[in-house]
């Protein structure tokens, strides 16, 4: 599930001043509504999901799951570290195993690439966003190939407030 493919931390050494700051508003319970492609090519499936996110000055774990009625249930977590404004760590919920986060923040968006573990519409690779809205807003958006067309698709955006 491309989906809540949700939140990256990482590299250097000491997190920059700002992001104990944006990383300890991204703690707590979240919980929302959305949509996920399973493949590029397929109809969107509405989803319900809630997430528990854990943070520290320099790190960021987010649990959750999403749902659809019988159609589809997926368990998501994402496991991040800061360094600066540099993000690494996994995600796990497309269904391919572990895949790997990395990129940087600006402003209140983290902007991250995914390698998957396997293939994934044609390849192992795809972009996430994961982007603070005001002070209860949480969207986690994942932006891939469709390879028919070689356009970029969303396949999965999940909006979520705290509570």
């Amino acid at each position: 599930m491309a989906a809540a493919t949700v939140i990256v931390l990482a590299s250097d050494s000491i997190a920059h001043a700002e992001d104990p700051v944006f990383l300890k508003s991204t703690a707590g319970s979240w919980s929302g509504k959305g949509t996920v492609k399973v493949r590029a090519n397929s109809a969107p499936i509405n989803v319900t999901c809630s997430f528990t996110s854990a943070t520290t000055p320099q790190s960021l774990s987010l649990d959750g799951r999403c749902t659809s009625l019988a159609i589809f249930s997926r368990a998501i977590s994402a496991d991040l570290k800061a360094s600066g404004t540099r993000y690494a760590g996994s995600y796990v919920g497309a269904g391919t195993g572990t895949a790997g986060l990395g990129g940087q923040r600006a402003g209140d968006k983290i902007n991250l690439g995914i390698t998957w573990a396997k293939e994934v519409n044609g390849d192992r690779r795809a972009q996430m966003t994961i982007e603070k809205i005001g002070d209860s807003g949480l969207r986690l958006m994942t932006v891939d190939t469709d390879p028919a067309t070689g356009q970029s698709i969303v396949t999965s955006r999940i909006d979520l407030r705290r509570g």
